[in-house]
């Protein structure tokens, strides 16, 4: 089969470089302001409106046995 030997192809010095960054991100990872404010975005200000959210339209629509023409709110 194609592409499986080692060292037939020239490897470019900058993916491989990127490729250790990527693996060995874990070692050199520092919390500043910026990390902070990104963690606490995705972690609380983005499933936040969409627990209330979910947590309001509970129970309000049912898509089971639906014909064309219905309605799918209860209430």
């Amino acid at each position: 089969m194609a592409g499986h030997n080692k060292g037939a192809m020239h490897q470019d010095p900058a993916l491989i470089r990127y490729n250790s960054m990527w693996t060995n991100r874990h070692k050199y990872f520092r919390w500043t302001p910026r990390t902070a404010w990104i963690t606490f975005v995705y972690m609380v200000l983005v499933p936040l409106p969409v627990g209330i959210a979910g947590y309001m339209t509970e129970g309000k629509y049912n898509m089971r046995g639906k014909r064309r023409g219905d309605l799918i709110s209860e209430y």
